[in-house]
């Protein structure tokens, strides 16, 4: 039987890989979370949404009849890789995870690593500075208890509604970015601190490598640990696998 893939999606690697299934001409659809109201159009039918947690992701690939799903979500959303795991433990269908390294520091670099979001909330209690918030329109929320800094937000969407912090200068945009644009927009800003989720990959690294280049500190957020899975960084290393890992639906 022909494989048929399920692409869970929100990362450039994801619409890369999309991308290179559609040039083979293989079967597949790309899942989005629905986190962004205008997602990346992909050359695959994509649905957006949520599955009703590991027991519904279970069922929608009993039911499309999947063969393969490949987890290349982001880093930070672990719980949707969790419930991955163990929807595909559940069907006998074949996971694995398109990831990106982690970013690591270089010479030049200032970085004070936190766990998490709380750990960075609990650093930025200190007197007022201008602050580069790099961590996602859905977790604003939890720096309200700080609001005595300057934000600067760079936001896929426009805000909805209020945002929690009084201070703050948005601006809508989509990467990738460049370093000598995110240097010039830290200038432009007087940014003082960067604020930041080790999300890995090229097309948001810009803002650290402008931040190495200005000599600012850089607030990094850790990753949370994934669920135990196999794991590639690869495309290739992902069709190489679709075509040794067999399916459960049969031949």
């Amino acid at each position: 039987m022909a494989p048929s893939l399920l692409i869970l999606a929100g990362t450039t690697e994801a619409t890369a890989f999309a991308r290179a299934v559609a040039e083979r001409g293989m079967a597949g659809e790309v899942s989005f979370a629905g986190r962004v109201a205008r997602p990346l159009r992909q050359p695959l039918p994509q649905r957006v949404g949520g599955f009703g947690g590991a027991e519904g992701l279970a069922q929608y690939v009993r039911e499309r009849r999947i063969t393969h799903v490949i987890d290349a979500t982001h880093p930070f959303a672990v719980q949707m890789s969790r419930n991955a795991v163990a929807a595909c433990a559940a069907a006998g269908v074949p996971l694995i995870a398109l990831t990106r390294p982690a970013w690591q520091a270089v010479d030049g670099d200032r970085w004070a690593h936190v766990a998490d979001i709380a750990g960075a909330v609990a650093a930025l209690d200190r007197p007022r500075a201008h602050v580069m918030l790099a961590v996602g329109r859905l977790q604003l929320a939890a720096f309200a208890p700080n609001p005595q800094h300057r934000y600067l937000l760079r936001l896929v969407d426009p805000p909805n509604g209020p945002l929690p912090l009084p201070d703050t200068q948005v601006i809508v945009d989509r990467g990738p970015f460049d370093a000598e644009s995110d240097r010039a927009l830290m200038r432009q800003h007087g940014i003082e601190l960067v604020v930041s989720k080790n999300s890995g990959g090229t097309g948001a690294y810009a803002k650290i490598a402008a931040a190495r280049a200005l000599g600012l500190p850089v607030l990094m957020i850790d990753r949370p640990a994934p669920p135990e899975r196999l794991e590639v960084h690869e495309i290739a290393a992902v069709f190489d696998w679709i075509a040794h890992s067999g399916t459960a639906l049969g031949v």
